[in-house]
């Protein structure tokens, strides 16, 4: 575009943007069509006297005509003016319109949340960061999809959940992340099993050799285990839910790796039992994600800063650093 036909501002040079004034200026012209005074216009509008001077210079220096005589009785519109108020009132009820429908599209975007997360995050942690969000936002509707972190990615990634939670050790190419707490994962068995009266810990061969009690392909336990050991045997069976996995080890079907959040209770009331590993880190980043350079926003960056808040206080407990 040549300089001739575009301005300082790269807008082109016959754009509306530069041959109409713009809201402010005309919000003045109305407050001086009622009021009669450009003091008492200036003051409505929140500006100066000398400034509201300069605004109605400026507007009839760009639209060619004189708008207002000023004297000492007052300012009146001179014939064009009057003209060009009811021209102005149009176009600032239309603005007032549009940003009335602005308001509503926010204040929907705001009353309703979609969460995806990972099964074992769905289950044990988000219950809670839920029912805090409830409390500081009543009127938000919120939806929760549970899948495994693969799953969970693409939702986010396809525009179907506005904030995603993921386990594993990677995030997917098009997600931006934050750590929001760490996890542990254990070995558990049912009490009978013979793991269970072991006196020295598995070591990482023996682990990566027994079929398992395991959640299915895509999941963020299944991906840390498998890279932590560096390959697993067929799994004994496949699940496809943290729940589903645990109360299969409860009957004895097996040996299993699941996370510390989710076996709590069952390791105190000694329907699992823990199996010390040697050797090897079973830890994992758990993350909250979104799309790459679209920071969440509403009830969307609320939760994101509460999870962070509840894990950190979690962390800091006498339970949590005792474990």
């Amino acid at each position: 575009m040549s300089e001739r036909n575009a301005t300082d501002d790269g807008l082109p040079a016959g754009s509306l943007a530069h041959r109409v004034p713009d809201l402010g200026a005309l919000e003045l012209l109305l407050a001086v069509a009622r009021l009669g005074s450009l003091g008492a216009a200036a003051r409505e509008v929140g500006i100066t006297q000398p400034a509201a001077s300069s605004r109605l210079r400026s507007m009839e220096r760009q639209l060619g005509v004189a708008l207002v005589d000023r004297s000492p009785r007052g300012s009146r519109l001179t014939d064009a003016g009057a003209l060009v108020t009811d021209w102005a009132r149009r176009v600032v009820e239309a603005a007032a319109a549009f940003d009335a429908g602005a308001r509503a599209l926010r204040d929907r975007r705001d009353s309703r949340l979609r969460v995806a997360a990972s099964m074992t995050i769905a289950e044990y942690l988000l219950p809670g960061w839920l029912l805090a969000l409830h409390a500081d936002r009543p009127d938000t509707a919120v939806s929760l999809l549970a899948d495994n972190s693969a799953k969970v990615a693409e939702l986010v990634l396809d525009g179907e959940a506005d904030l995603g939670f993921v386990e594993g050790l990677t995030v997917p190419a098009g997600l931006d992340s934050a750590v929001i707490a760490r996890d542990r994962l254990i070995v558990v068995t049912a009490p009978g099993h013979p793991w269970a009266r072991r006196r020295r810990p598995l070591t990482p061969p023996e682990l990566a050799a027994t079929p398992l009690i395991l959640r299915e392909r895509g999941s963020g336990t299944r991906q840390v285990l498998d890279t932590a050991l560096g390959g697993l045997a067929r799994p004994l069976i496949e699940l496809s839910s943290t729940t589903a996995v645990k109360a299969s080890a409860v009957s004895g079907a097996g040996p299993s790796v699941l996370s510390e959040l989710a076996v709590g209770e069952e390791l105190a009331m000694r329907r699992l039992v823990r199996i010390p590993v040697e050797g090897v880190a079973l830890r994992r980043d758990l993350r909250a994600v979104w799309p790459t350079g679209h920071r969440p926003t509403g009830p969307a960056r609320e939760l994101l800063s509460l999870t962070r808040s509840r894990c950190r206080d979690r962390k800091e407990s006498p339970d949590a650093a005792g474990r």
